[in-house]
């Protein structure tokens, strides 16, 4: 079947069954996912890192803006900018930074030279959900052992990804993913008929092989991983792909029984699967959604093409916020005990970078923090369940917002 004949088959599919496939189409009129404050409504502007961290942070976004166009849009409000202006307002903010000043004096002068956009949340009040995603590091092997069984798979070449937006403006930003099938476009193979009986075996697709399939789900999850050999090399693994179908396993465990919603986290989730491995597989494969890896020289990779900084990089929907950009946090976080239980929670906040996105982070109200690597970052970030605020940094244009000098705020 001709690329033409597809190409058709594809419009009217899209046409016909477009409720079916769950296309919903865009409201007539979007509000701004962000609103510009005035300076006495600004938060302290505390930071509960150090600064290198945040300078690596800096960087990275940095490079991004020097590998995109000068002139890329983005709307922050009722205001646009272009890269560049992003890319200025970095090298002030890190000027800033790098003075010999006190903290006091460098946030008055940030106030003075950039205006801050708050998110306008999950209620148009403001309120943002955070969650948090770690790194995962598993054990591995570039052979098939008895003990290294499980394969990590890189992106199959049958599978099809469909941009919407190409072929009419009401779908912009949608895709579904698929496969070809009698000239026909399908639905791509779910978790269980990838995991229960085979449909990639014999492909030559494994890139790597590991030993415990719960660690491997939740790198599915995560979507980038360490991957420790048994010859002492360490191979890092990255997203690349994604079968398309729907992510979810909480619902199967809330209708079963299992956990109550204010039980369910990433832990007691884990815990759940380790103890009950006669039911591993009925759980795991009622997440249809399948992830595809790539190996890369650093990472993790973000969405932006970029290695992600531990507690300093954030995932939120692309769409709305723009792209690499300096932005501020303040939620609560968990304090542990030596035996990984929670001991009490603070309230913290600081500065990130915008530099990654998400399957299930969509709308002006949900922010994903990448924790870091290893024990200690998931346990962070399979606590986080907090609302919290959203709050992004451009350098003020003069003539276009005009905001008030800071003089005596916060004294």
């Amino acid at each position: 079947m001709g690329p033409l004949r597809i190409i058709c088959l594809l419009i009217g599919f899209f046409l016909i069954a477009g409720c079916a496939a769950g296309i919903v189409k865009p409201p007539e009129k979007i509000l701004p996912a962000l609103v510009l404050i005035s300076p006495d409504k600004a938060p302290p502007l505390a930071d509960d890192l150090d600064g290198e961290l945040l300078g690596t942070a800096i960087e990275r976004s940095l490079e991004y803006y020097e590998r995109i166009a000068r002139n890329n849009m983005y709307r922050i409000g009722e205001r646009h900018i272009t890269g560049k202006e992003l890319r200025e307002s970095l090298l002030a903010f890190r000027k800033i930074l790098d003075g010999s000043e006190s903290d006091e004096v460098k946030r008055k002068k940030i106030l003075n030279a950039f205006d801050l956009y708050r998110a306008t949340g999950l209620d148009n009040q403001g309120r943002v959900l955070f969650t948090g995603y770690f790194e995962s590091v598993l054990k591995g092997s570039l052979e098939r052992t008895d003990e290294y069984r499980y394969p990590i798979y890189k992106t199959p070449e049958d599978i099809v990804v469909a941009n919407l937006g190409k072929f009419s403006e009401k779908y912009k930003n949608e895709r579904i993913i698929g496969r070809l099938k009698s000239g026909e476009l399908v639905p791509y193979f779910n978790r269980a008929d990838i995991e229960e009986t085979g449909a990639l075996k014999g492909r030559n697709l494994e890139l790597i092989w590991v030993n415990d399939p719960v660690d491997l789900f939740f790198m599915h999850i995560q979507g980038s991983g360490e991957i420790k050999l048994t010859d002492g090399r360490s191979v890092q693994v990255s997203y690349a792909q994604t079968n398309g179908r729907p992510n979810r396993m909480a619902g199967y465990l809330l209708d079963k029984g299992k956990f109550s919603k204010s039980e369910m986290t990433h832990q007691s989730i884990k815990q759940y699967l380790r103890e009950h491995p006669e039911e591993l597989s009925d759980i795991l494969n009622y997440n249809e959604s399948y992830v595809f890896f790539r190996i890369v020289e650093n990472g993790p990779i973000g969405a932006l093409g970029l290695t992600l900084t531990s507690g300093r990089s954030i995932a939120t929907d692309l769409d709305l916020f723009p792209r690499g950009a300096l932005a501020f946090i303040r939620l609560r976080k968990p304090v542990f005990e030596k035996d990984g239980n929670i001991k009490s929670w603070k309230t913290f906040s600081r500065f990130v970078l915008n530099q990654d996105t998400g399957g299930v982070i969509k709308g002006p109200g949900r922010v994903d923090l990448f924790c870091g690597k290893g024990s200690t970052a998931e346990m962070l970030a399979g606590s986080l369940k907090e609302n919290g605020e959203l709050y992004f940094l451009v350098k003020k244009k003069e003539g276009i917002t005009g905001a008030p000098p800071v003089s005596n705020v916060g004294e």
